[in-house]
């Protein structure tokens, strides 16, 4: 009963029960009897009641859906119901999810399980879920008004299926998606192959997370749900830089990432230090014959990727989307560009009247880091988040990989910052250098500096291609 509290208690449920008017009873006989998974570490299983063994993922983030077995079936209980999320320190939302947080719990089960999914809605609006890339009878696929009557508030639907085969998956409405998925209600779903796989390795860690955006005004907590494309906060599983876990991993572990995108545009995801292979999609593992080494691979709208490496290299590695905008946090599209324009005179004016007022911009955007311009109420900077030489200026969909030898067997606790050992260290130069070569060309790229008394300097430059022409 223990287990069955701490479940409760992580699904937001007061009081360790839930309404008869909620939830059926037999709804309550489908809640698990399982350990909860407290934190993104876990062990494996010792005894999985199907008998196979399998290696846990690891939610950003999150955590794995406790399940019992019930006369040969697994049965899980999924709850949609308004949540808080924090997606860093100092930044809050109310968001709707599943078992009291966005993204829902990811769901895990073993290829040919019999599975059973109690959904209770205590939504203010009807809902439904679909299993996204399972294959399964029409009638379970969760598409409201055309597989199902929606699941209207206080009632619970009972989804019934095989896993039939193994992948990286994701659920989420398909019921008013448009709010709900702006909203936050999503989760993954791992199902892991019942025997060994010839397209599926073994892997020491094996981690998982979705793509998320959402647009909130500074000071306020709830998304706005008609954005399109202009959101101010990218996410994975509804957390940002500097409130993502870091993935840490042993020296030369075999690493595999899931990652799913339900914003709305893709995603080209880059990881330092290494290359990897992609693996497998929302179809299922890729063709060994396909694959070919990356350091970025683009996930698009309503894909899975599954990407493997080997952690080979020691170092806290960046791992983050490519495009620049979804490393920052809240910020505004329409400032205007003030590089290069001195108005320090202009800004010490204004400053006598407006005694708050700061100049943004004028340099690039990374003063904003060190700025302590006072902040609304439930906000955090756009670029912060600290590493052990200052601000790394990023947030949004930003992480470390952390690699280490000295990790214990087991132990991915969160280690220290990286010992960069003697020589191995990028370091400040004090002594004289020659005048770079530069294209003063007409059509070169870079514009001549006024020449200064005793420069002295006659430089010359030889364009590629063009023997003689200086």
């Amino acid at each position: 009963m223990n287990s069955r509290r701490r479940f409760l208690q992580a699904a937001g449920l007061a009081g360790g029960a839930l309404a008869a008017s909620a939830v059926t009873r037999v709804a309550l006989a489908g809640l698990p009897e399982a350990v909860v998974q407290t934190s993104p570490e876990t062990m494996p299983p010792l005894h999985p009641p199907t008998g196979r063994p399998y290696n846990p993922v690891v939610t950003l983030n999150g955590w794995t859906l406790p399940w019992r077995m019930n006369k040969g079936v697994k049965e899980f209980h999924l709850v949609a119901e308004p949540v808080v999320r924090e997606l860093a320190p100092g930044l809050k939302a109310h968001l709707w999810g599943y078992n009291g947080q966005s993204p829902g719990p990811t769901i895990e089960v073993v290829e040919g399980d019999r599975l059973r999914i109690f959904v209770t809605n205590r939504l203010p609006e009807h809902t439904s879920i679909h299993w996204h890339g399972q294959r399964l009878p029409n009638g379970m696929d969760g598409v409201s008004g055309l597989t199902q009557p929606a699941i209207q508030p206080g009632k619970t639907f009972v989804y019934e299926f095989v896993a039939r085969r193994p992948g990286t998956f994701m659920y989420h409405p398909h019921a008013d998606e448009m709010t709900q998925m702006a909203m936050g209600m999503m989760g993954s779903w791992v199902t892991h192959p019942k025997a060994k796989h010839p397209l599926i390795d073994e892997v020491d860690r094996d981690f998982v997370f979705l793509l998320n955006a959402y647009d909130i005004d500074p000071g306020s907590y709830t998304p706005r749900i008609m954005t399109m494309l202009d959101f101010n906060l990218w996410s994975w599983n509804s957390r940002i830089f500097p409130g993502i876990d870091s993935l840490n991993v042993r020296l030369n572990d075999k690493v595999r990432v899931r990652i799913g995108n339900l914003t709305m545009t893709n995603h080209p995801m880059h990881l330092h230090g290494h290359e990897f292979l992609v693996t497998g999609t929302d179809g299922g593992p890729t063709p060994k014959g396909t694959r070919w080494y990356e350091v970025t691979t683009d996930v698009a709208v309503g894909q899975m990727r599954q990407i493997e490496f080997v952690a080979d290299e020691e170092g806290d590695w960046a791992f983050h989307c490519h495009k620049s905008h979804h490393t920052m946090n809240a910020m505004g599209h329409d400032v205007p560009t003030m590089i290069g324009v001195d108005h320090t005179g202009l800004a010490r004016k204004i400053t006598s009247l407006i005694p708050d007022y700061m100049v943004m911009g004028e340099r690039g955007m990374a003063d904003m880091t060190e700025m302590e311009m006072p902040l609304p109420d439930n906000s955090i900077p756009m670029m912060t988040g600290r590493g052990p030489f200052g601000s790394v200026e990023m947030g949004g969909m930003f992480s470390v990989v952390k690699v280490r030898r000295n990790q214990k067997r087991g132990d991915y606790s969160n280690p220290e910052w990286f010992r960069h050992p003697p020589g191995t260290q990028a370091y400040e130069f004090g002594g004289a250098l020659a005048e770079p070569a530069r294209d003063f060309s007409p059509g070169g790229t870079s514009m001549p500096r006024a020449q200064e008394p005793g420069d002295g300097i006659e430089l010359k430059v030889r364009k590629p291609g063009h023997a003689g022409h200086e």
